[in-house]
């Protein structure tokens, strides 16, 4: 029979072993890294709807948690088809208490440009990443104040360039970094698709509208992708087919970009018509895509027989699956805010060309 003494030595001596187990695995109480970060669209749009929530069903490091809207029709279909919470569903009334939400790691800003920067700050200091589509805002003043609260908050963004991470277009980058074809000489670049719509924010001024915001920025940033460099000067047309319908805002544009060492660029971008094509000549050759920005099929040529094909199951969830990775891994952003305020800074200069009857604008 154990008598007293033993057993309260033998019980001591059992909690200080359990004590030791405790003690020599610390990290059992420490949070595990998710696996999968946590997203919330605001906008509930065609990209939103048609895209990307398709997308993050087929991603492997982030998931569709939330949503973000102004219509409670769309929040109710939208948390039946995604079996989402309803603390996850948000309008834009409510929208800042998802700081204390600790399913949503990054807000995706899926709005006309008019609303990106102030909903980018807003998720910023709400303590979100942040990814927000192209462009990234109407002013190079409102994208610096975009970067500058998420530097203040320390969070990441991200601009929602997703050709940056397509494979064709990552091929024809190593062309140009490993001078493949020799020394970039020009760029020839046009983006465009034919618009029936008359009453789309797309033609409204104030929420953001006209070509060269919306598809103009697929050209202007595969020249400055496809050259490394960053242009010095621009001369812009805008011009109409549908003067009743676009009247605020332009319907096409084409703008000749100058680049450092005599580099010249010529793109186009409109909402009257059709187009999808890069061509880069070099001093040793060339290559193209075509179509260069489209959702998927991105086929390219080089001078010397190459074809480029590479597939990919999705590119949007290429995009966001890069991206999440960046964050978990406290990696750069491959395409950060910086690279879309470069691009508007280019865009402001067009239309201060048009502005001036087409002269030649030095970019500053």
């Amino acid at each position: 029979m154990i008598n007293r003494r033993k057993f309260i030595q033998r019980s001591l001596a059992a909690g200080a072993g359990l004590w030791a187990t405790h003690s020599a695995f610390p990290s059992i109480l420490i949070p595990q890294q998710k696996q999968k970060l946590g997203i919330a669209l605001v906008g509930l749009g065609y990209y939103s709807t048609d895209i990307l929530a398709p997308a993050l069903q087929l991603t492997s490091h982030c998931e569709l948690k939330g949503i973000v809207t102004g219509s409670p029709s769309k929040a109710e279909q939208w948390k039946k088809q995604y079996r989402l919470a309803d603390k996850n569903i948000y309008n834009y009334q409510n929208f800042d208490s998802v700081a204390n939400n600790p399913d949503i790691d990054v807000i995706y800003v899926v709005l006309p440009p008019s609303m990106h920067a102030e909903y980018t700050i807003r998720a910023a200091k709400a303590g979100k990443h942040v990814w927000c589509e192209k462009p990234m805002a109407m002013t190079v003043q409102e994208c610096q104040s975009m970067i500058d609260a998420c530097k203040a908050s320390k969070v990441s963004l991200a601009i929602g360039y997703r050709m940056q991470h397509e494979p064709n277009t990552q091929q024809i980058i190593r062309f140009r970094k490993e001078l493949t074809y020799g020394k970039v000489l020009r760029i020839e670049a046009a983006a465009g698709y034919f618009d029936g719509r008359s009453n789309h924010w797309k033609q409204q001024k104030k929420m953001g509208g006209g070509a060269m915001y919306d598809m103009g920025v697929y050209p202007l940033n595969a020249t400055r992708y496809s050259t490394g460099l960053e242009p010095i000067a621009v001369s812009a047309r805008q011009s109409t087919t549908r003067p009743q319908i676009y009247t605020e805002v332009d319907e096409t544009m084409q703008f000749d970009l100058e680049f450092p060492g005599g580099v010249t660029a010529r793109c186009e971008t409109s909402f009257g018509k059709g187009m999808n094509d890069l061509k880069v000549t070099c001093d040793k050759g060339w290559y193209s895509l075509s179509p260069f920005q489209a959702y998927s099929g991105i086929r390219g040529t080089t001078s010397d027989g190459r074809v480029l094909n590479a597939s990919i199951p999705n590119q949007q969830a290429k995009q966001m699956d890069d991206d999440a990775l960046s964050i978990k891994n406290k990696a750069p952003m491959l395409v950060p805010g910086e690279e879309g305020l470069r691009d508007i800074r280019v865009v402001e200069a067009v239309y201060r060309s048009v502005a001036a009857g087409s002269r030649r604008v030095v970019i500053s």
